[in-house]
């Protein structure tokens, strides 16, 4: 007895109908701007509670010291519990480096203070609640649905200098941010 074939029946099309058919607009995710910041853009400013309640800019931040600004998608997860430990853990160097380490999600103040407070973390936690800042830099989400996880480095004059993206690859965001900090502070590697 022959092995049995699976057969592929192609679906019956309305005459001048190609395949595959165009899925329609209203049945794709919505996707943050495909307009990703990039090195050598200018960074958007923006003003943002902390987990503190205090406002704080971007351009204030800048006045002081290089900013290591890390999108993440959720307090008290997995994945960003372990990335917010990894920048807790080396937030010393980075501050000796000449760095301001701030995290960005779209978590309400309350949940940031109690992540914040959880983990000890030292540095500041902003409240993108309605994805505002998230959209203006361009973060994009994985597979439509996850907030994405971009860490950027922002030079005194408000330059990108460093992107980085990676769902998983939480210690090379802490890593390669802290090499190129130390690039525009001149400290040794």
């Amino acid at each position: 007895m022959a092995p049995a074939v699976a057969s592929f029946k192609r679906p019956d099309f309305a005459a001048g109908q190609t395949w595959p058919r165009a899925v329609p607009a209203s049945n794709l995710l919505p996707v943050a701007n495909v307009n990703s910041l990039a090195v050598g853009d200018r960074a958007p400013d923006f003003t943002l509670p902390t987990q503190t309640g205090e406002q704080v800019s971007l351009h204030d931040l800048l006045k002081e010291r290089v900013v290591v600004l890390y999108f993440y998608p959720k307090d008290d997860t997995l994945g960003c519990t372990r990335e917010a430990c990894a920048f807790r853990d080396a937030y010393e160097v980075f501050v000796e480096a000449g760095a301001q380490v701030v995290g960005i999600s779209s978590d309400s103040v309350g949940s940031h203070d109690q992540f914040a407070r959880k983990h000890n973390l030292p540095f500041v936690l902003v409240a993108d609640e309605g994805g505002e800042v998230r959209r203006s830099f361009g973060v994009r989400s994985t597979l439509g649905f996850l907030p994405g996880r971009v860490t950027y480095v922002i030079d005194r004059q408000g330059i990108i200098r460093y992107v980085f993206s990676s769902q998983t690859q939480f210690n090379n965001h802490v890593q390669g941010a802290l090499a190129v900090v130390r690039q525009l502070t001149g400290m040794p590697a």
